[in-house]
């Protein structure tokens, strides 16, 4: 166990931001299932608005550095060649 205060006060902020993070890996996990649910029910519309929620949180868990820049590009570049292909049925 730490003996320094701020030792104790870096294990206190250091679970309010693995809460924070998991939270937020959460709803990115949940809205991609969505996202496959609606590609594999082939409804066009809603997947290509969720494809652009999707965007929007990848992008701010990115700014909020919850993930890296390279894997959240890598996650809507996927979602994309899923809907392009969806389309091209």
């Amino acid at each position: 166990m730490p003996i320094k205060k701020a030792a104790l006060k870096w294990i206190r902020a250091g679970r309010k931001r693995r809460l924070r993070n998991e939270g937020a890996l959460g709803e990115l996990k949940t809205l991609a299932r969505k996202f496959e649910r609606f590609i594999q029910g082939k409804e066009k519309d809603k997947a290509s608005s969720l494809l652009k929620a999707v965007a929007k949180k990848l992008d701010k868990a990115v700014s909020r550095g919850i993930i890296h820049k390279n894997r959240a590009s890598r996650k809507k570049s996927r979602l994309a060649r899923k809907l392009a292909a969806l389309f091209g049925q």
